[in-house]
C-alpha cells in the first residue's frame, strides 16, 4: 500500500533523478570542483589571420599484424607522436588536444580508421574549420590503385584490407566540410595519393580548388625513408614537417607557417638529406599557398636577407645522452660515437648548448650555420657539478622537515630548499623540491616557478618536467600539461609517473579512451601503483563501464590501504599525484590520501546506483563521507540512491535521509548542476511529507 502512495507523488523527483542515469554520465557528474578554462589562441602578429577551430586524425603504425619482418617499420608510431605534440602545441598547430585523435599500433585497425575518418571528422568539421590527417606506414600500389595500410593490412587480399586512396579522397573531397583541409601522409608509395598521380584522385580531388593542401613523402615510383639519426630515429619526412611547423619554415619570419613554406620546406629538405632519393610532392594548384599550418608568434621578426639553402649542424659528444639544445629547444641526444645531425636550419648565427644531469653544461654558446654546408659542434662535457656542502645540508635538513608532513614543516622545509638554491643556484634537486612543497602548500605558482628552474638546471630532469605538467594540471592548462608529458615519454617511454599523470589528463578533459589507454600502460609497468587504477576506474565510470569501474576502484583502496601496508603510505607530493585532482582545503599528506579514497568510494556509490542496487550504494556513499564529510558529490547521490530505495521497498522512512542529504548538497555548493536538481527533488519529497502529514 505504501508503494502506491509514494509512487504517484514522487514520480516527478524521480525523473530528475532520473537524468542522472543515463549511459554515459554529463560533465557535472564527475567530482572534480573545478572548470576547465576557455583558453583563448594568443593574438595574432598583425595581418596574420587566428588559427581556426580545428580537427585531426593522426595514424601511426610500426609493427604490423599479418607482415613479415622485414616489412616492419621503427618509428612510424614515433612520428605519430611527434605530429600529435607538434598540433597541440600552442607553438605550433594550435589544436586542441580533445580534437586531435591518435591510432597507432593496434588501435589502427581498418575498421578504427574507416570510423575515424569517415565518420567522426565528418560529423565534427564545420564550414569554416581546419581538418588534418596524417598517416605514418605502410602505402601499397594494387592493380594500378594506391592503398594505406591499416595493422591489419593482408598482403594476400590488398584490397579488402586496406584503405583506399580514392576513398580516402571522396571522404576529403564530398563528406568532410571544412575551409581548410590538409593531408600529409609518410608511406612508401604515397605520392599516389596526389592528384597527377592517380586518374581517379584527379577527379575527385580536383574540385577541390583550393582548399586542400596534401603534402606526401614522396612521389609513387619512391620509397619514403626512416632515419635513426634524425632525434633519436624519425620518418624523413615527418622529421622535417615537424620542423617546419616548429618555425624552420617560416622563412619570412611574420609567425606563421603557411601551406606554401610547408611545401618548399620540406621537398627541399628531404630531397637534399636523401640524395633526391625521396621526393616529397605537393600539387600547387590545388591549395591556398597562405592556408595557415602552425602558429608560431615568438618567431615573428624582422625578415632577414633572403639565403639560398638551409644549413646543418652534426654534435659530437664526449659523453653519452647528452641532450642537445638549439635555441633553447631540445633537438635529441648525442652520444659518444653517435653523433646527432640536425640538419634544415636557417643560416645564420644559433644558440647551442649540451645538458647531461649532474655536470656543468657546454654552452649556451653561439655557432654559425653556414647555407649548404655541414657544421660540426663539439660537446664537451667534462665538469661534474661541484657538490657545495653548505648547499647539500640544507637540502638534506629541508627534506627531513618534508617528510614529516603537516603545513608547519613544508614551511619550514621550503625555506630551506630556497637557501640551498641561493648557495648553489645549480642545485637542480632544490628547486625541484621546493616545487614539491610549495605544491604540498597549495601555492602553485611558487610550484610552477620552481618546477621551470629545476628544468632550466637540468633540461633532462624527467620527474622535475612530469610534476611540472603536474602542477599545470591544477591550473587548468591541460594542453600544456599533456605536451609536458609527451616530451618525457618520448624520451623515456616507460616514465611511470608522465603516464599516470597523462591518464589523468585526459580524464579532465574527458576524453576517457586516451585516458584508459594511458593509465593501462603505468598499471602494466607498476601493477601494484594504487593511483593509475584509480585514473582508470573514473574514466570507466565516466564511459558508462559501470561493473569494470567498480574492479578498479577496489584495486584502488587495496593498495593505498596504509594500514595493511599493501601500498606503503606513499609521497603523493613526491609522486607528483596531488595535481590536477582539483582544489584542496588542507595541506597534509593524509588529507590527499582522504581525498583520493573519498573519490574511490564515491565511485564505487555510484556505479552500485547505476545498477541500481541502492543498499550497496548508500553503504558506498556513506563510507565516501567519512573521509571527506563536506563533499556535495556525495551527498547528491546519497540523497538519489535513499529516494530510489524508498521507492523500491516502500519505505518512507528512507525519504528523511534523503532531503537532509540533498539539501546538504545545496548547501554546500548551490551553483551546481546537480543542486538545481537537487532542489526539485526537495521540493517534491516536502510536497509528498506535507500530504502524508494531514
Amino acid at each position: 500500500m505504501r508503494m502506491r502512495l509514494i509512487l504517484p507523488l514522487l514520480s516527478t523527483a524521480l525523473a530528475f533523478a532520473q537524468q542522472q542515469q543515463s549511459p554515459k554520465p554529463p560533465t557535472q557528474q564527475q567530482r572534480d570542483l573545478k572548470v576547465e578554462r576557455l583558453d583563448e589562441a594568443p593574438p595574432a602578429p598583425k595581418g596574420n589571420p587566428l588559427p581556426p577551430r580545428s580537427y585531426a586524425v593522426i595514424v601511426g603504425i610500426s609493427a604490423y599484424k599479418n607482415l613479415p619482418e622485414n616489412l616492419q617499420l621503427k618509428y612510424a608510431e614515433r612520428d605519430a607522436q611527434s605530429i600529435y605534440t607538434i598540433l597541440i602545441s600552442p607553438e605550433g598547430g594550435n589544436f586542441k588536444a580533445e580534437n586531435v585523435h591518435i591510432l597507432d599500433g593496434a588501435k589502427a585497425t581498418l575498421a578504427g580508421v574507416r570510423k575515424e575518418v569517415n565518420e567522426w571528422l565528418p560529423s565534427v568539421a564545420k564550414e569554416d574549420d581546419r581538418v588534418l590527417i596524417y598517416f605514418a606506414g605502410h602505402g601499397f600500389m594494387y592493380q594500378g590503385k594506391g592503398y594505406l595500410a591499416p595493422y591489419d593490412f593482408d598482403l594476400n587480399r590488398v584490397a579488402e584490407t586496406g584503405f583506399p586512396m580514392d576513398e580516402l579522397g571522396t571522404t576529403i573531397g564530398t563528406k568532410i566540410h571544412a575551409k581548410s583541409k590538409i593531408l600529409l601522409t609518410d608511406a612508401c608509395h604515397s605520392g599516389a595519393i596526389s592528384p597527377e598521380d592517380t586518374e581517379s584522385l584527379n577527379r575527385t580531388l580536383g574540385g577541390l580548388q583550393k582548399s586542400l593542401f596534401s603534402l606526401t613523402a614522396s612521389r609513387a615510383s619512391e620509397r619514403s625513408f626512416e632515419s635513426p639519426e634524425l632525434k633519436g630515429g624519425h620518418g624523413v619526412f615527418t622529421y622535417y614537417v615537424v620542423s617546419g611547423m616548429e618555425g624552420e619554415a617560416d622563412t619570412d619570419h611574420d609567425g606563421v607557417v603557411t601551406a606554401d613554406e610547408l611545401s618548399e620546406y620540406v621537398h627541399t629538405q628531404v630531397r637534399e638529406y636523401t640524395s633526391e632519393k625521396q621526393n616529397p610532392t605537393s600539387d600547387k594548384t590545388n591549395f591556398d599557398p597562405a592556408m595557415l599550418l602552425a602558429y608560431i608568434p615568438s618567431n615573428a621578426k624582422p625578415a632577414a636577407a633572403p639565403v639560398p639553402k638551409f644549413g646543418t649542424l652534426v654534435f659530437e659528444s664526449n659523453m653519452d645522452e647528452v641532450e642537445v639544445f638549439l635555441d633553447g629547444v631540445s633537438k635529441g641526444v648525442a652520444s659518444k660515437g653517435k653523433p646527432l645531425t640536425i640538419p634544415g636550419i636557417a643560416p645564420g648565427e644559433h644558440s647551442v648548448k649540451g645538458v647531461h644531469q649532474g655536470y656543468e653544461p657546454d654552452g649556451p654558446r653561439q655557432e654559425m650555420v653556414y647555407p649548404g654546408q655541414d657544421s660540426t659542434v663539439s660537446l664537451k662535457i667534462t665538469i661534474a657539478r661541484r657538490r657545495n656542502r653548505a648547499a647539500d645540508d640544507l637540502l638534506n635538513d629541508g627534506l627531513k622537515l618534508y617528510n614529516n608532513g603537516n603545513e608547519q614543516n613544508y614551511r619550514k622545509a621550503v625555506a630551506l630548499f630556497e637557501q640551498a638554491l641561493a648557495t648553489e643556484p645549480t642545485l637542480s634537486k632544490a628547486a625541484f623540491y621546493a616545487g614539491l612543497t610549495y605544491g604540498a602548500l597549495f601555492e602553485e605558482d611558487k610550484a610552477q616557478e620552481a618546477y621551470k628552474k629545476a628544468i632550466e638546471i637540468d633540461p633532462d630532469y624527467a620527474q622535475a618536467r612530469a610534476n611540472y605538467g603536474g602542477m599545470l594540471l591544477d591550473v587548468g592548462a591541460y594542453d600544456e600539461a599533456i605536451r609536458q608529458f609527451n616530451a618525457v615519454l618520448q624520451r623515456t617511454p616507460n616514465h611511470a609517473t608522465s603516464l599516470t599523470l597523462l591518464a589523468q589528463a585526459y580524464r579532465l578533459k574527458e576524453l576517457y579512451p586516451q585516458a584508459i589507454d594511458a593509465a593501462n600502460k603505468a598499471i602494466q609497468l607498476n601493477p601494484r601503483s594504487a593511483e593509475p587504477h584509480m585514473w582508470l576506474a573514473d574514466s570507466l565510470r565516466n564511459s558508462g563501464k559501470f561493473p569494470e569501474a567498480r574492479v578498479e576502484y577496489e584495486r584502488y583502496l587495496k593498495l593505498s590501504d596504509f594500514e595493511s601496508k599493501l601500498g606503503g603510505k606513499l609521497n603523493y607530493y613526491a609522486l607528483g599525484y596531488l595535481t590536477g585532482f582539483g582544489r584542496k582545503k588542507r595541506a597534509a599528506q593524509r588529507d590527499i590520501w582522504s581525498d583520493l579514497r573519498s573519490l574511490a568510494w564515491f565511485g564505487i556509490c555510484d556505479c552500485e546506483r547505476q545498477a541500481k542496487r541502492y543498499d550497496l550504494a548508500i553503504q558506498a556513499c556513506q563510507t565516501s563521507l567519512t573521509y571527506d564529510a563536506k563533499d556535495p558529490y556525495a551527498h547528491y547521490a546519497l540523497g538519489l540512491s535513499f529516494m530510489h530505495d524508498a521507492v523500491n521497498t516502500g519505505n518512507v522512512a528512507g525519504l528523511d535521509p534523503a532531503l537532509r542529504h540533498l539539501q546538504r548538497t545545496v548547501e554546500l555548493n548551490p551553483d551546481l548542476a546537480e543542486s538545481s536538481i537537487a532542489k526539485k527533488n526537495i521540493a517534491a519529497i516536502q510536497n509528498y511529507l506535507t500530504t502524508q502529514a494531514r
